[in-house]
């Protein structure tokens, strides 16, 4: 009689446990269904994911006879379930992450052609933000933020390149990743600032809670060593100038036509050709493009050099300049500025000038707020917080990449930080002893 009960009883179980499964199994099936029909703009907490998984188990396991929480005292087997089913989904999870991680990426030059493969684990990984305040302008941020923003909707049609996601495409990161924080970064400023309050965007905890935190490890083939990101300053100088040429201000600034598109004969010379006077009265060249003003040498170095140069003309008029097209000649590291061969052709501008495909498309850009990098391999629009310590304290500082330059092509271990607008180097280097030579850096994405 015992042993038919005992064979009874260990049958009752069988069948429990199979009910079990079967109804475990189904929750999963349905789980990953209902996460399929979740809006992409939704934000979880890990406790979200955690909890109703957890509760559906145990509501489960209750529709089973007690007979079960007899023999198996505080939901021992249910707990043993539960451990299986989510160390398959963290099995899964950290499997995915490390197929990510590993997948390789093709490095490409300004003339988007190959150079060298990377693993995205030698690039990026998750990080966390320190418990410091992240230091940037309100206003300033938000108008650059506005304005990458707005290029994307603008010119993404004839623009190709900005579509490029670079490297964090190993990350799964996408273009609408890009969009969808630059949009929230906007929103959260615009409101914060309608309420003269402080922006959340400078509270780290607020950053860590609602955006990836992507640290980026410098990748220097010629400097396997380093880790940091090395940080350049930049600036735009005031320098005088003239509208005739004299003996003090020789060296023009030039302007291309709006037919140099079809007729594209500046590619055919040098910095050196041009500064020969091919354009100048007597010139092979002459009448062919438009002079804007004449400059010293060094006004000349430091206009192609930082992008844009603010011009006091000696009758009183000023102006900034921005770079518009060059000759088609690469850019060589380490060949000092004089010696280069590439020549930039300038135009007049309203602001201060960042990336753009064309002279009249450039972002109008503030300094501060505003990176140079490596559009092509790390992507136009990707905000950065850069972090350094000073006086034993951690400092953050925020930007976004709205700008790059010959230097950054390619480049996966410097950004160029847009400083402000200095009268002379000797004024610039006084406020740039504050900033640091090389950082740790951090990509946000918003989740």
């Amino acid at each position: 009689m015992n042993i038919h009960l005992s064979l009874k009883f260990c049958l009752m179980i069988g069948c429990a446990g199979s009910l079990f499964f079967s109804l475990a199994n189904s929750y999963l099936y349905t789980q990953s269904k209902t996460k399929q029909l979740v809006p992409q703009n939704r934000v979880f907490t890990q406790q979200e994911h955690f909890v109703p998984l957890q509760s559906q188990i145990s509501f489960t396991s209750n529709q089973v006879p007690d007979l079960i929480s007899l023999k198996f005292k505080n939901n021992f087997f249910t707990q043993k379930i539960s451990d299986k089913i989510l160390g398959k989904q963290k099995a899964f999870s950290s499997q995915h992450n490390l197929l990510a991680a590993s997948t390789p990426y093709s490095v490409v030059d300004e003339f988007k052609k190959y150079k060298f493969s990377i693993n995205g684990s030698q690039i990026a990984t998750s990080g966390k933000l320190p418990n410091s305040k992240v230091k940037f302008n309100q206003g300033d941020l938000l108008t650059v933020l506005v304005n990458t923003r707005k290029y994307f909707q603008d010119y993404a049609s004839e623009d190709p390149d900005i579509m490029r996601i670079g490297v964090l495409a190993t990350q799964e990161v996408t273009v609408a990743d890009v969009l969808k924080t630059l949009d929230f970064m906007i929103a959260v400023l615009k409101e914060d600032i309608s309420h003269n309050r402080a922006t959340r965007l400078q509270d780290s905890k607020f950053i860590n809670t609602n955006f990836r935190v992507i640290k980026w490890s410098a990748y220097n083939p010629k400097s396997k060593q380093q880790k940091q990101l090395r940080i350049t300053k930049y600036a735009v100088f005031t320098h005088p100038g003239s509208r005739k040429k004299t003996s003090t201000f020789n060296i023009p600034i030039y302007s291309l036509k709006d037919n140099s598109n079809n007729d594209k004969f500046y590619t055919r010379y040098t910095k050196q050709d041009v500064l020969s006077g091919i354009y100048e009265p007597g010139g092979r060249e002459f009448g062919k493009v438009t002079t804007l003003a004449y400059l010293t040498r060094n006004g000349l170095e430091e206009a192609i050099m930082e992008g844009t140069i603010l011009i006091n003309f000696t009758d009183g008029y000023k102006a900034f300049f921005n770079v518009d097209r060059n000759n088609g000649i690469a850019y060589i590291r380490g060949l000092k500025a004089t010696a280069q061969k590439r020549y930039w052709y300038f135009r007049e501008v309203d602001a201060i000038k960042g990336y753009g495909y064309k002279i009249d498309a450039k972002i109008s850009i503030k300094p501060g707020v505003t990176f140079a990098g490596d559009v092509l391999n790390v992507g136009l629009g990707k905000v950065i917080v850069i972090e350094h310590t000073q006086g034993g304290r951690k400092h953050l500082q925020m930007g976004v990449i709205a700008d790059t330059g010959g230097a950054f092509l390619p480049n996966l271990y410097q950004l160029d930080f847009l400083a402000g607008i200095f009268q002379n180097k000797k004024e610039f280097g006084q406020n740039m002893s504050q900033l640091p030579d090389y950082a740790t850096a951090y990509f946000l994405v918003k989740k």
